[in-house]
């Protein structure tokens, strides 16, 4: 049976089951209206009429002080989280298996609680003696860090309540459970509801929180894509298990650049810092070969150079091959078809491979133009000129398009010995003794200058 709506007299508050003109309790005249619920639906599914207490307001005007940020020591840590780990902000952490994501966390951790941060490490795939063992092979054996193995999700918030530390980490959030949803540990309402109380947990109490997280063949954190969406920063661990090298990207911060990246190497000790990324993937080009074009480009706030590869070469097969790692395969097809419609260069019958050297993966478009070279380089069989670097966006029309942070590319690119630039015309660069920038208006423009063609 239906509840009888309630009407509320707006003077005196007096309850009524019907509405009436007239206030019996104040005497007050067109003061009775319908009380308007807070959510529409049954009363065992929406919040209904029952009111709460409220909530306190703040002017946006009113100036407060910002929170302290904790410097973990580990540069390339706290540049991606923004400057420093924020009090109260729950992040999120992903990656392949076996990729590294426990090594940067322990690692973390200790370097936060040498900072003064009361550390609690909560491991669900691991016993406490093997995350000892993990932090001596580290060398972090007398790291002043609490650890823990526990996946009920109650015993851990208990815990943390008792003991009150500054930071927490979780490992993993696939392996929590919550007794109060009727699911496998695991499942999307598993990792949503652990996920919730966590990172509730976490601003209620001004304790930070990170969470590792699996992810799927696809690359996403697995589980429901909400957690991404409550957490306050989303952190990818990204690298090749050919390569020595790891990438810690931002891809969410509330409380900092996005898109910035810290580089990693991973040794036997541990994940060092790797403070030249540039040095580090351009790798030794003392002779210059065909296939090969250096890009600036830029990765949040910082400018990388890296090496793109390319190799073009018959094939015996009806459908020749596009294959490339490290970079978007449509938008290398895109180029492709640019080349062929815009510049005559014709791709039919050739296998194409693209790779970008160290294992970095490029989503910057103003890396169009060094695959451009690299693809033509290869095909032609033509070295680019030596000690040049190249960034630019390419157009469907065959157009170049400038890319933003011309300056600092330049200036990353003159501080490891490069003395040629070829950009866009439209870029905005100053007159520099260190470069020699060489423009093109478009593609046709460029391939007819450079390889004769077009």
């Amino acid at each position: 049976m239906a509840k009888t709506p309630d009407f509320i007299c707006q003077s005196c508050g007096a309850t009524y089951s019907k509405w009436s003109g007239r206030c019996d309790a104040c005497g007050a005249w067109n003061t009775i209206v319908e009380e308007a619920p807070l959510s529409a639906g049954p009363a065992s599914k929406s919040l209904g009429k029952k009111r709460g207490r409220g909530m306190a307001l703040v002017d946006l005007a009113t100036e407060e002080t910002p929170p302290p940020r904790t410097q973990s020591g580990l540069a390339e840590l706290d540049r991606v989280l923004g400057g420093g780990l924020v009090p109260a902000s729950a992040i999120l952490v992903g990656g392949d298996p076996g990729i590294g994501k426990s090594t940067l966390l322990l690692q973390g951790a200790a370097a936060f609680a040498a900072s003064g941060l009361k550390t609690v490490y909560v491991s669900g795939e691991e016993a406490s003696a093997q995350v000892r063992m993990r932090a001596q092979r580290l060398g972090l054996g007398q790291a002043p860090v609490q650890l823990a193995a526990e996946t009920n999700l109650r015993e851990i918030l208990t815990t943390l309540e008792a003991e009150k530390p500054d930071l927490a980490i979780i490992d993993s959030i696939q392996t929590m459970w919550a007794d109060n949803v009727e699911s496998a540990p695991g499942s999307v309402s598993q990792v949503r509801a652990a996920a919730h109380e966590l990172t509730t947990f976490a601003k209620r109490h001004g304790m930070s929180v990170i969470l590792v997280g699996h992810v799927t063949k696809e690359g996403q954190i697995a589980g429901p894509r909400v957690v991404e969406h409550m957490v306050d920063t989303v952190l990818y661990f990204e690298g090749e298990r050919g390569h020595q090298f790891r990438i810690l990207r931002a891809v969410k911060n509330r409380f900092g650049p996005a898109d910035e990246i810290g580089v990693f190497e991973m040794t036997g000790g541990g994940l060092a810092e790797v403070a030249n990324p540039s040095a580090l993937f351009l790798g030794d080009r003392d002779r210059p070969s065909p296939g090969s074009a250096v890009f600036a480009g830029i990765e949040g706030s910082r400018p990388v150079l890296c090496e793109i590869q390319a190799l073009v070469a018959p094939t015996p097969h009806a459908q020749p091959r596009r294959q490339a790692v490290g970079w978007d395969t449509g938008r290398l097809a895109m180029i492709l078809a640019v080349l062929e419609a815009r510049c005559a260069v014709p791709f039919q019958g050739l296998d194409v491979y693209l790779n970008i050297a160290g294992g970095l993966r490029v989503r910057e478009p103003a890396a169009d133009l060094a695959v451009a070279l690299a693809l033509l380089s290869a095909r032609e069989d033509t070295a680019l000129p030596p000690q040049s670097v190249v960034f630019g966006e390419i157009s469907l029309s065959g157009a170049l398009r400038p890319a933003g942070q011309t300056e600092n590319r330049l200036k990353e690119a003159a501080k490891l010995g490069f003395s040629t630039a070829i950009a866009p015309k439209a870029s905005k660069t100053q007159a520099s003794q260190d470069m020699r920038i060489t423009s093109y208006p478009d593609m046709a423009t460029l391939v007819g200058d450079m390889f004769g063609a077009g």
